[in-house]
Protein backbone atom coordinates (compact mmCIF):
# COMPACT_ATOMS: atom_id res chain seq x y z
CA UNK A 1 0.00 0.00 0.00
CA UNK A 2 1.15 3.50 -0.83
CA UNK A 3 1.69 6.57 1.71
CA UNK A 4 -0.96 8.21 -0.26
CA UNK A 5 -3.40 5.01 0.27
CA UNK A 6 -2.41 4.77 3.86
CA UNK A 7 -3.28 8.68 4.46
CA UNK A 8 -7.08 7.43 2.75
CA UNK A 9 -7.70 4.96 4.96
CA UNK A 10 -6.70 6.70 8.20
CA UNK A 11 -8.94 9.66 6.97
CA UNK A 12 -11.63 7.29 6.59
CA UNK A 13 -11.08 5.50 9.70
CA UNK A 14 -11.13 8.77 11.42
CA UNK A 15 -14.16 9.89 10.05
CA UNK A 16 -15.91 6.84 11.04
CA UNK A 17 -14.68 6.81 14.56
CA UNK A 18 -15.42 10.51 15.16
CA UNK A 19 -18.99 9.74 13.79
CA UNK A 20 -19.49 6.65 16.64
CA UNK A 21 -18.26 9.06 18.82
CA UNK A 22 -20.86 11.81 17.60
CA UNK A 23 -23.71 8.71 17.57
CA UNK A 24 -22.60 7.24 20.99
CA UNK A 25 -25.31 8.52 22.87
CA UNK A 26 -28.16 8.04 20.71
CA UNK A 27 -26.41 4.68 20.23
CA UNK A 28 -25.95 3.49 24.21
CA UNK A 29 -29.45 5.28 25.06
CA UNK A 30 -30.78 2.50 22.35
CA UNK A 31 -29.17 0.07 23.55
CA UNK A 32 -30.39 0.58 26.98
CA UNK A 33 -33.74 1.42 25.91
CA UNK A 34 -34.09 -2.24 23.89
CA UNK A 35 -32.79 -3.90 27.20
CA UNK A 36 -34.91 -2.64 29.41
CA UNK A 37 -38.04 -3.23 27.59
CA UNK A 38 -37.12 -7.06 26.22
CA UNK A 39 -39.71 -8.37 23.18
CA UNK A 40 -39.49 -11.57 22.35
CA UNK A 41 -40.09 -13.16 18.46
CA UNK A 42 -42.09 -11.47 15.94
CA UNK A 43 -43.49 -8.87 18.65
CA UNK A 44 -40.33 -7.00 18.57
CA UNK A 45 -42.75 -3.84 17.89
CA UNK A 46 -41.17 -1.18 19.67
CA UNK A 47 -37.78 -2.40 19.41
CA UNK A 48 -38.36 -1.81 15.44
CA UNK A 49 -39.68 1.54 16.17
CA UNK A 50 -37.18 2.54 18.10
CA UNK A 51 -34.08 1.62 15.59
CA UNK A 52 -36.09 2.61 12.56
CA UNK A 53 -36.60 6.50 14.38
CA UNK A 54 -32.78 6.42 15.25
CA UNK A 55 -31.97 5.66 11.16
CA UNK A 56 -34.36 8.14 10.08
CA UNK A 57 -32.88 10.79 12.17
CA UNK A 58 -29.68 9.77 10.28
CA UNK A 59 -31.41 10.41 6.70
CA UNK A 60 -31.56 6.74 5.96
CA UNK A 61 -34.55 5.82 4.53
CA UNK A 62 -36.72 3.45 5.66
CA UNK A 63 -39.35 0.71 4.82
CA UNK A 64 -41.03 -1.32 7.92
CA UNK A 65 -42.91 -4.17 7.23
CA UNK A 66 -40.55 -5.80 4.54
CA UNK A 67 -40.44 -9.57 3.58
CA UNK A 68 -43.91 -9.81 5.00
CA UNK A 69 -42.58 -9.48 8.71
CA UNK A 70 -44.27 -6.61 10.86
CA UNK A 71 -40.92 -6.44 13.09
CA UNK A 72 -38.97 -6.36 9.98
CA UNK A 73 -37.24 -3.32 8.11
CA UNK A 74 -34.78 -1.99 5.92
CA UNK A 75 -32.98 1.12 6.10
CA UNK A 76 -30.64 2.42 3.26
CA UNK A 77 -28.41 4.97 2.44
CA UNK A 78 -26.25 6.63 0.07
CA UNK A 79 -26.06 5.31 -4.05
CA UNK A 80 -23.03 3.49 -4.38
CA UNK A 81 -22.46 0.47 -6.64
CA UNK A 82 -21.94 -2.13 -3.41
CA UNK A 83 -24.09 -2.62 -0.81
CA UNK A 84 -22.64 -3.21 2.18
CA UNK A 85 -25.42 -5.10 4.28
CA UNK A 86 -25.64 -4.65 8.66
CA UNK A 87 -28.07 -7.13 10.04
CA UNK A 88 -29.52 -5.60 13.51
CA UNK A 89 -31.57 -8.81 15.58
CA UNK A 90 -33.55 -7.34 18.67
CA UNK A 91 -35.81 -10.09 19.52
CA UNK A 92 -35.26 -11.32 23.94
CA UNK A 93 -35.75 -14.70 25.15
CA UNK A 94 -39.43 -15.28 27.06
CA UNK A 95 -39.04 -14.54 30.63
CA UNK A 96 -35.37 -12.94 30.67
CA UNK A 97 -35.29 -10.76 28.58
CA UNK A 98 -32.07 -9.72 27.01
CA UNK A 99 -30.00 -12.71 28.19
CA UNK A 100 -27.94 -13.01 24.71
CA UNK A 101 -27.43 -9.32 24.62
CA UNK A 102 -28.98 -8.39 21.49
CA UNK A 103 -29.22 -5.03 22.77
CA UNK A 104 -25.23 -4.70 21.92
CA UNK A 105 -26.38 -6.63 18.80
CA UNK A 106 -28.50 -4.77 17.59
CA UNK A 107 -27.02 -1.04 18.47
CA UNK A 108 -23.56 -1.64 17.41
CA UNK A 109 -24.92 -2.78 13.82
CA UNK A 110 -27.00 0.10 14.21
CA UNK A 111 -24.10 2.58 14.81
CA UNK A 112 -21.96 0.43 12.59
CA UNK A 113 -24.06 1.62 9.57
CA UNK A 114 -24.55 5.15 10.66
CA UNK A 115 -21.05 5.34 10.74
CA UNK A 116 -20.12 3.89 7.33
CA UNK A 117 -22.62 6.19 6.00
CA UNK A 118 -20.55 8.93 7.17
CA UNK A 119 -17.91 7.56 3.94
CA UNK A 120 -20.59 6.20 2.19
CA UNK A 121 -20.46 8.89 -0.74
CA UNK A 122 -16.91 9.18 -0.77
CA UNK A 123 -16.65 5.42 -0.87
CA UNK A 124 -18.83 4.94 -3.64
CA UNK A 125 -21.14 2.57 -0.99
CA UNK A 126 -24.79 1.86 -0.59
CA UNK A 127 -25.69 1.34 3.04
CA UNK A 128 -28.43 -1.00 3.89
CA UNK A 129 -28.94 -1.52 7.91
CA UNK A 130 -32.00 -5.32 7.95
CA UNK A 131 -33.74 -5.41 10.80
CA UNK A 132 -34.11 -9.25 11.33
CA UNK A 133 -36.73 -10.14 13.90
CA UNK A 134 -36.89 -13.80 15.60
CA UNK A 135 -33.55 -14.81 15.83
CA UNK A 136 -34.17 -17.08 19.48
CA UNK A 137 -37.15 -18.33 17.45
CA UNK A 138 -38.15 -18.45 14.33
CA UNK A 139 -35.18 -17.44 11.93
CA UNK A 140 -36.23 -13.98 10.76
CA UNK A 141 -32.86 -13.80 8.31
CA UNK A 142 -34.06 -17.09 6.94
CA UNK A 143 -37.44 -15.99 5.96
CA UNK A 144 -36.03 -12.21 4.54
CA UNK A 145 -33.72 -13.97 2.83
CA UNK A 146 -35.88 -15.80 1.09
CA UNK A 147 -38.08 -13.13 0.59
CA UNK A 148 -34.86 -11.54 -1.35
CA UNK A 149 -34.50 -8.67 1.26
CA UNK A 150 -30.41 -9.64 0.85
CA UNK A 151 -30.38 -9.92 -3.15
CA UNK A 152 -28.29 -6.74 -3.29
CA UNK A 153 -26.53 -7.36 -0.38
CA UNK A 154 -22.72 -7.51 -1.53
CA UNK A 155 -21.38 -8.82 2.33
CA UNK A 156 -23.82 -8.84 5.18
CA UNK A 157 -22.47 -8.51 8.91
CA UNK A 158 -23.14 -8.07 12.53
CA UNK A 159 -21.36 -8.69 16.17
CA UNK A 160 -23.13 -11.14 18.85
CA UNK A 161 -22.43 -10.55 22.63
CA UNK A 162 -20.36 -12.57 24.52
CA UNK A 163 -17.78 -12.66 26.93
CA UNK A 164 -14.97 -12.30 24.92
CA UNK A 165 -13.71 -11.12 21.60
CA UNK A 166 -13.83 -13.83 19.45
CA UNK A 167 -13.63 -14.18 15.13
CA UNK A 168 -13.90 -16.92 12.78
CA UNK A 169 -16.07 -20.09 14.45
CA UNK A 170 -19.16 -21.64 13.20
CA UNK A 171 -22.15 -22.34 14.31
CA UNK A 172 -24.13 -25.59 13.91
CA UNK A 173 -27.18 -26.43 12.00
CA UNK A 174 -30.09 -26.47 13.44
CA UNK A 175 -33.98 -27.82 13.27
CA UNK A 176 -36.78 -28.01 15.39
CA UNK A 177 -39.72 -30.13 15.14
CA UNK A 178 -43.35 -30.61 16.77
CA UNK A 179 -44.38 -34.68 17.12
CA UNK A 180 -47.93 -35.31 17.75
CA UNK A 181 -49.47 -38.91 17.90
CA UNK A 182 -53.37 -39.31 17.97
CA UNK A 183 -54.90 -42.60 19.54
CA UNK A 184 -58.01 -43.78 20.98
CA UNK A 185 -59.38 -43.27 24.71
CA UNK A 186 -60.36 -45.68 27.12
CA UNK A 187 -61.16 -46.28 30.68
CA UNK A 188 -57.59 -47.58 31.75
CA UNK A 189 -59.02 -49.69 34.14
CA UNK A 190 -62.45 -51.50 32.55
CA UNK A 191 -61.62 -51.54 28.96
CA UNK A 192 -57.80 -50.57 28.59
CA UNK A 193 -57.91 -52.51 25.32
CA UNK A 194 -60.62 -50.81 23.64
CA UNK A 195 -57.88 -47.79 23.74
CA UNK A 196 -54.81 -46.46 21.37
CA UNK A 197 -52.21 -45.27 23.97
CA UNK A 198 -49.91 -42.26 22.44
CA UNK A 199 -48.76 -42.11 25.54
CA UNK A 200 -47.09 -45.80 24.26
CA UNK A 201 -45.93 -43.91 21.20
CA UNK A 202 -44.12 -41.41 22.49
CA UNK A 203 -42.12 -43.44 25.13
CA UNK A 204 -41.51 -46.05 21.73
CA UNK A 205 -39.79 -42.55 19.93
CA UNK A 206 -38.17 -41.58 22.85
CA UNK A 207 -36.45 -44.91 23.78
CA UNK A 208 -35.62 -45.43 19.81
CA UNK A 209 -33.95 -41.84 19.97
CA UNK A 210 -32.09 -42.68 22.93
CA UNK A 211 -30.40 -45.70 21.25
CA UNK A 212 -29.84 -43.82 18.14
CA UNK A 213 -27.57 -41.33 19.53
CA UNK A 214 -24.54 -44.07 20.38
CA UNK A 215 -24.60 -43.95 16.13
CA UNK A 216 -25.04 -40.62 15.64
CA UNK A 217 -21.98 -38.87 13.58
CA UNK A 218 -19.99 -36.74 15.92
CA UNK A 219 -21.40 -33.23 16.70
CA UNK A 220 -24.54 -34.24 16.43
CA UNK A 221 -27.13 -33.68 18.99
CA UNK A 222 -31.03 -34.55 19.17
CA UNK A 223 -32.66 -33.10 22.21
CA UNK A 224 -36.45 -34.51 23.06
CA UNK A 225 -39.10 -33.43 26.05
CA UNK A 226 -42.89 -34.43 26.16
CA UNK A 227 -44.87 -31.43 25.66
CA UNK A 228 -47.86 -33.22 26.69
CA UNK A 229 -48.61 -36.99 27.86
CA UNK A 230 -52.32 -37.25 28.84
CA UNK A 231 -54.75 -36.36 31.38
CA UNK A 232 -55.65 -38.52 33.55
CA UNK A 233 -54.23 -41.33 34.87
CA UNK A 234 -57.25 -43.49 34.22
CA UNK A 235 -57.56 -43.00 30.98
CA UNK A 236 -55.68 -44.27 27.94
CA UNK A 237 -53.61 -40.90 27.06
CA UNK A 238 -55.75 -40.48 23.11
CA UNK A 239 -53.28 -37.43 22.11
CA UNK A 240 -49.55 -36.72 22.73
CA UNK A 241 -46.90 -34.29 22.20
CA UNK A 242 -43.46 -33.74 21.84
CA UNK A 243 -40.05 -31.41 20.79
CA UNK A 244 -37.67 -32.51 19.25
CA UNK A 245 -34.66 -30.44 18.19
CA UNK A 246 -31.84 -31.26 15.84
CA UNK A 247 -28.29 -29.55 15.09
CA UNK A 248 -25.62 -30.86 13.28
CA UNK A 249 -21.68 -29.47 11.88
CA UNK A 250 -23.55 -29.14 8.40
CA UNK A 251 -26.87 -28.70 6.31
CA UNK A 252 -25.94 -32.27 4.96
CA UNK A 253 -25.19 -34.01 8.53
CA UNK A 254 -28.83 -32.18 9.74
CA UNK A 255 -30.66 -33.81 6.84
CA UNK A 256 -29.27 -37.31 7.20
CA UNK A 257 -29.86 -36.91 11.37
CA UNK A 258 -33.26 -35.73 10.72
CA UNK A 259 -34.13 -38.88 8.43
CA UNK A 260 -32.98 -41.37 11.13
CA UNK A 261 -35.27 -39.71 13.85
CA UNK A 262 -38.32 -39.49 11.10
CA UNK A 263 -37.64 -43.25 11.17
CA UNK A 264 -37.95 -43.36 15.21
CA UNK A 265 -40.82 -41.32 15.36
CA UNK A 266 -42.59 -43.20 12.99
CA UNK A 267 -41.66 -46.01 14.63
CA UNK A 268 -43.75 -45.27 17.84
CA UNK A 269 -46.43 -44.64 15.62
CA UNK A 270 -46.26 -48.14 14.11
CA UNK A 271 -46.12 -50.32 17.41
CA UNK A 272 -48.81 -48.23 19.24
CA UNK A 273 -51.14 -47.82 16.03
CA UNK A 274 -51.07 -44.18 16.37
CA UNK A 275 -51.40 -41.04 13.81
CA UNK A 276 -48.28 -39.47 13.64
CA UNK A 277 -48.26 -35.65 12.70
CA UNK A 278 -44.55 -34.31 12.17
CA UNK A 279 -44.17 -30.26 11.28
CA UNK A 280 -41.25 -28.03 11.53
CA UNK A 281 -41.14 -25.10 14.26
CA UNK A 282 -39.46 -22.13 12.77
CA UNK A 283 -36.82 -21.92 10.24
CA UNK A 284 -34.08 -24.25 9.70
CA UNK A 285 -30.57 -22.92 10.30
CA UNK A 286 -28.02 -23.73 8.53
CA UNK A 287 -24.66 -23.84 9.58
CA UNK A 288 -22.24 -20.21 9.73
CA UNK A 289 -19.60 -20.26 7.16
CA UNK A 290 -17.70 -16.49 7.99
CA UNK A 291 -15.69 -14.95 5.17
CA UNK A 292 -12.08 -15.19 5.66
CA UNK A 293 -11.15 -11.92 4.21
CA UNK A 294 -13.69 -10.44 6.26
CA UNK A 295 -12.39 -11.63 9.50
CA UNK A 296 -8.81 -10.33 8.25
CA UNK A 297 -10.76 -6.83 8.04
CA UNK A 298 -12.40 -7.12 10.73
CA UNK A 299 -9.31 -8.33 12.85
CA UNK A 300 -7.23 -5.41 11.96
CA UNK A 301 -10.33 -2.86 12.53
CA UNK A 302 -10.29 -4.49 16.50
CA UNK A 303 -6.66 -4.24 16.68
CA UNK A 304 -6.83 -0.70 15.58
CA UNK A 305 -9.08 0.10 18.40
CA UNK A 306 -6.64 -1.88 21.10
CA UNK A 307 -8.75 -5.16 21.08
CA UNK A 308 -7.18 -8.89 20.54
CA UNK A 309 -9.79 -11.22 19.22
CA UNK A 310 -9.05 -15.42 19.82
CA UNK A 311 -9.93 -17.37 17.01
CA UNK A 312 -12.19 -20.12 17.08
CA UNK A 313 -11.79 -21.45 13.08
CA UNK A 314 -12.84 -24.97 13.34
CA UNK A 315 -15.56 -24.70 16.23
CA UNK A 316 -19.06 -25.29 16.28
CA UNK A 317 -20.72 -22.42 18.61
CA UNK A 318 -24.35 -22.71 19.18
CA UNK A 319 -26.69 -22.34 16.15
CA UNK A 320 -28.04 -18.89 14.45
CA UNK A 321 -30.03 -17.68 11.47
CA UNK A 322 -27.13 -15.91 10.21
CA UNK A 323 -25.67 -19.32 8.74
CA UNK A 324 -28.48 -19.31 6.63
CA UNK A 325 -27.45 -15.47 5.00
CA UNK A 326 -23.51 -16.66 4.93
CA UNK A 327 -24.64 -19.96 2.88
CA UNK A 328 -24.85 -17.33 0.27
CA UNK A 329 -23.44 -13.95 0.77
CA UNK A 330 -19.97 -13.53 1.79
CA UNK A 331 -20.67 -12.47 6.15
CA UNK A 332 -18.94 -12.20 9.26
CA UNK A 333 -20.53 -13.23 12.80
CA UNK A 334 -17.54 -12.56 15.42
CA UNK A 335 -18.28 -12.21 19.33
CA UNK A 336 -17.75 -8.52 20.55
CA UNK A 337 -16.62 -8.92 24.41
CA UNK A 338 -17.57 -7.31 27.58
CA UNK A 339 -17.45 -8.17 30.86
CA UNK A 340 -20.19 -11.25 31.98
CA UNK A 341 -18.78 -11.95 35.23
CA UNK A 342 -18.61 -15.29 34.03
CA UNK A 343 -22.51 -15.29 33.03
CA UNK A 344 -23.44 -18.06 30.44
CA UNK A 345 -25.62 -17.01 27.62
CA UNK A 346 -29.55 -17.17 27.54
CA UNK A 347 -29.46 -16.81 31.42
CA UNK A 348 -30.65 -13.63 33.16
CA UNK A 349 -26.99 -13.62 35.29
CA UNK A 350 -26.14 -12.89 31.61
CA UNK A 351 -29.02 -10.10 30.95
CA UNK A 352 -27.61 -7.83 33.96
CA UNK A 353 -24.42 -7.54 33.01
CA UNK A 354 -25.90 -5.86 29.25
CA UNK A 355 -26.10 -2.08 30.37
CA UNK A 356 -22.49 -2.13 31.90
CA UNK A 357 -19.59 0.08 30.97
CA UNK A 358 -17.97 -2.76 29.90
CA UNK A 359 -21.19 -3.45 27.60
CA UNK A 360 -21.58 -0.14 26.31
CA UNK A 361 -17.69 0.15 24.92
CA UNK A 362 -18.69 -3.18 23.17
CA UNK A 363 -21.22 -1.65 21.54
CA UNK A 364 -19.23 1.16 20.55
CA UNK A 365 -16.03 -0.94 19.52
CA UNK A 366 -18.14 -3.40 17.97
CA UNK A 367 -20.00 -0.27 15.06
CA UNK A 368 -16.85 1.40 14.66
CA UNK A 369 -15.41 -2.47 14.04
CA UNK A 370 -17.75 -3.15 11.22
CA UNK A 371 -17.80 0.30 9.48
CA UNK A 372 -14.15 -0.01 9.31
CA UNK A 373 -14.78 -3.43 7.28
CA UNK A 374 -17.11 -1.69 5.14
CA UNK A 375 -14.68 0.97 4.23
CA UNK A 376 -11.71 -1.19 3.68
CA UNK A 377 -14.04 -2.98 1.52
CA UNK A 378 -14.86 0.10 -0.22
CA UNK A 379 -11.36 0.94 -0.47
CA UNK A 380 -9.80 -2.30 -2.34
CA UNK A 381 -10.36 -2.73 -5.39
CA UNK A 382 -9.82 -5.90 -5.63
CA UNK A 383 -12.27 -6.92 -3.22
CA UNK A 384 -14.90 -4.80 -4.57
CA UNK A 385 -14.46 -6.87 -8.13
CA UNK A 386 -15.10 -9.99 -6.03
CA UNK A 387 -18.06 -8.80 -4.19
CA UNK A 388 -19.62 -7.16 -7.34
CA UNK A 389 -19.05 -10.51 -8.97
CA UNK A 390 -22.06 -11.95 -6.62
CA UNK A 391 -25.53 -11.77 -8.61
CA UNK A 392 -28.90 -12.00 -6.63
CA UNK A 393 -29.19 -15.28 -8.79
CA UNK A 394 -27.25 -16.71 -5.77
CA UNK A 395 -29.58 -16.28 -3.51
CA UNK A 396 -31.54 -19.78 -3.09
CA UNK A 397 -33.45 -20.49 -0.18
CA UNK A 398 -32.03 -22.41 2.34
Amino acid sequence: MTAAQDTAVDEVAAAIEAAVARWSDRLLELSHSLHREPEIAFAEFRSCGKITALATAAGFTVERGVGGLDTAFTATYGAGELTVGFCAEYDALPGIGHACGHNVNAAAAVGGALALAEVADQLGLRVKLVGTPAEEAGGGKAILLREGIFDDVAIAMMVHAGAQDEVGGSSLAMTQLTVRYMGKPAHAATAPWEGVNALDAISIAYHAIGLLRQQLEPGVIVSFIVTEGGQAPNVIPAQTAAAVEIRAKTLAQLRRTQSRVQACLQAGAIASGTDLTVATCGEEFADLLQDDLLTGAYVRALQRLGRTPISRAGEHIASTDMGNISQVIPAIHPTIGYDVGGAAHHTAEFAEHGTSPSADAAVLDGAAALALVGAEIGLDSRQRTRLNNRTSSSCREQ
